[in-house]
């Protein structure tokens, strides 16, 4: 076997290894963290948790029986854009749902009190297989958003697209031509909001919502890390004193670009450089003695590719 050829059956193995761990946790924020607490944050298993509890079937087959068919419509109507991986995901998903609903049930992990059979609780009380429990819904969600975004991080990172109910999104986009963002947002809204219609409890859609906001917070931290990374254009009359700062005080690269004004097309030259946070600060402080009089525009960068930085993606 070739270095090239064991490196790639290397990548799999970790690809495979995120997938399932990511799979794994994603059911253990469903089944003992959201479900006990009605919330629904999106996607065919937040459905399946209304669906559960208005009628009682384990969330994997109600999830599973939208999953599949949503995957055939969605390969026939957009063509097979959903690779192995997500098949995959969904299949292990499903699995470690089932198992974990047919071991643990549907009982809270986080609450407020001890959870009695009889007991009465100041909190209008949610049922669960144990009897009531007084729910500590911050708390919970908290809890919830962190698993549910670490989960679909490394789903994500393994390679998996999302499916679910993303797929009705993305059939939506081709005929409707409206972003594809919108419409996931307005499908998961939809979703999140048929725990109000089918529970009248303000809370639940807002702590759903909350819970979204959270896993897409966490999502970006697996994916991209916890470095932050600020590209900032320099518009200068004299580039060395910075060409120099950057080369040999931050021991790192950029590229100067000429450039000419709109007001009086004087020739102008334009530092275009990527740093991490901490670097930007010291460039940003040191351009007050540099060139007071340079033009710096400082944009937030959700992700860089290349030398010195993540590597370009293979595939």
């Amino acid at each position: 076997m070739t270095a090239d050829n064991m490196r790639n059956l290397k990548k799999e193995i970790i690809a495979y290894f995120l997938l399932t761990v990511g799979s794994a946790l994603f059911a253990i924020g469903d089944v003992m963290f959201v479900n006990p607490y009605l919330m629904a944050p999106g996607g065919t298993y937040g459905l399946s948790n209304v669906f559960n509890t208005l009628w009682p079937w384990k969330i994997s087959f109600y999830a599973i029986c939208m999953d599949v068919p949503l995957l055939i419509i969605g390969t026939w109507i957009l063509g097979p854009k959903f690779g192995i991986k997500t098949i995959v995901s969904t299949i292990l998903i499903f699995v470690f749902t089932f198992l974990l609903e047919s071991s643990w049930g549907y009982n809270p992990v986080i609450h407020d009190g001890a959870i009695s059979a009889t007991g009465s609780a100041p909190m209008v009380p949610i049922p669960h297989d144990g009897g009531w429990f007084t729910p500590d819904y911050f708390l919970n969600t908290v809890l919830a958003g962190l698993i549910y975004g670490v989960a679909i991080g490394l789903i994500f990172r393994s390679g998996a697209t999302s499916g679910g109910s993303d797929i009705i999104s993305m059939i939506l986009h081709k005929y409707t031509r409206i972003s594809l963002g919108t419409l996931v947002m307005v499908v998961d809204g939809i979703i999140t909001l048929s725990t109000l219609v089918a529970f009248g409890d303000i809370r639940l859609p807002i702590y759903s919502i909350l819970i979204i906001f959270i896993e897409g917070k966490v999502i970006n931290l697996v994916i991209d890390g916890m470095k932050s990374y600020r590209t900032m254009f320099i518009i200068t009359d004299d580039p060395e004193p910075i060409r120099d700062f950057i080369i040999n005080g931050l021991k790192r690269g950029g590229t100067c670009i000429t450039g000419s004004g709109l007001y009086k097309g004087n020739e102008r030259k334009m530092v275009y450089v990527t740093l991490d946070r901490s670097d930007m600060l010291r460039l940003r402080a040191a351009l007050h003695n540099i060139d007071p009089h340079a033009f710096v525009n400082i944009l937030e960068s959700s992700e860089i590719l290349g030398t010195g930085f993540r590597a370009l993606p293979t595939e």
